[in-house]
Order: structure tokens, then sequence, then C-alpha cells
């Protein structure tokens, strides 16, 4: 799959050379080790919490963390659902605008991360990565959770960059909320831009993520 605009599923990076917008340095360093976090997704049909493992996939982890900080999930939709495969949001609105388009015009383009693909953690039921394009170090905002194993994204294939994709945490509850989403109804939306099918599975009723939140472990 590849796109010209927007980002094809699965895959991890970490900011390397610029901050979300709100964030400062500091929310980019580890002061006391590997960074132990949970995350709280509010959405439209409920709430995910995910746990995310700093150690394994530290760059992935802190990368997440700042945008969550920074509000950028805030009002963005899951704009791809796939029974069986996963469900992928993070960077559309409910009028299917690109937050990151919006962003860069602002000013604050998305700076890619490097994939943590080899950190030992696999993309299993429940995991959570990022999504990528083709290229393996690409991915900035838009993240997914894993409906089944999917053993092939962590496996370096030529037409994913010869990279598998990075997984940096797991749903610890509201599993059933990730199930109730994966059974929406959905369509294909034309984006103009967007060639990489990654608008092939747009709920007709949106999935919102109202509010994410860094909440205690």
């Amino acid at each position: 799959m590849t796109t010209t605009s927007t980002t094809m599923i699965c895959g991890v990076l970490l900011v390397s050379a610029g901050l979300p917008a709100g964030c400062t340095r500091d929310h980019m360093q580890d002061r006391t080790g590997p960074i132990a976090s949970a995350v709280e997704l509010q959405t439209t049909a409920g709430t995910i919490r995910v746990e995310l493992d700093g150690a394994a996939a530290p760059v992935t982890v802190r990368n997440f963390l700042s945008r969550v900080e920074a509000g950028q999930y805030d009002g963005t939709i899951f704009h791809r659902v796939v029974p069986g495969f996963v469900i992928q949001g993070g960077g559309w609105t409910i009028d299917l605008k690109e937050r990151a388009k919006l962003d860069a015009a602002a000013g604050r383009p998305d700076v890619p991360i490097v994939n943590e693909w080899k950190s030992g953690l696999k993309n299993l039921r429940g995991t959570i990565a990022m999504a990528r394009e083709e290229a393996p170090d690409s991915a900035t905002r838009e993240f997914y959770i894993n409906l089944s194993d999917n053993a092939r994204l962590d496996t370096a294939r030529p037409n994913t960059g010869n990279a598998g994709y990075c997984a940096f945490g797991r749903v610890v509850s509201g599993m059933d909320v990730v199930d109730t989403i994966a059974a929406r109804k959905t369509e294909s939306r034309t984006i103009e831009g967007v060639t990489d099918g990654s608008m092939n599975n747009v709920p007709l009723k949106p999935v919102i993520i109202t509010k994410a939140r860094v909440v205690p472990r």
C-alpha cells in the first residue's frame, strides 16, 4: 500500500528533529528510566485504556505521549475499520480533514520517527502500534489497534520497506469497545491524494476520540 498524502497502516517512529505543537523538549526526556505509562482514549463508542511499553519502544512511546499531551488526538476519528485486522485512527477529523496537513499549514509539520519494529513486541490481538507509509521510518501520528494476531506485520517484506511494524503497548481495558468499533458498517470514501486504500473502510457512523489523556498506570 502506498500513499501520497496519508499514513499507511502499521509502523512506528519518533520525533527526531521537531516536537508536536504544545510540547517542550522536557516532554521528550526520560528522567527516571524506561517510560511506563497508560493512556485513556475516550471515544463516542466507549473508553479504551492502553498501557505503553517504553522499555521496549522508548522513541515510539515518547512520540505518542507527546501527541496525547498536546491534544493532537482529541477530535480525531477511527477512519479505517477492517474486521479481523485493525482499527486505525488518530490522523483525520470527523469531516475527513487530515490533521497533519492542517498542522503543516500552520507551520507545525510532522517529523517522522525511527521504526522500533525489532523491539520484541509483536502485533498480537489487542496491541497498539503506529501506522506509517512504505518507508520504514515514516510514522508520525496515526496508530492502529490489532483485532487479531497479525504476524505478517512483524515480518520484513519488500512492499513495506523490508521492515515490520512496531507495536508499543496493549489494550488493558475496553477491548469490548474496540470490537464494537470493528463491527461498524463502513463505506469507501474518495479523498484527493489518498491512494493507499486507507479510506476504503470508513465507518458510516463516525467513532470520535473525544479525549486522549495520560492516566496513572
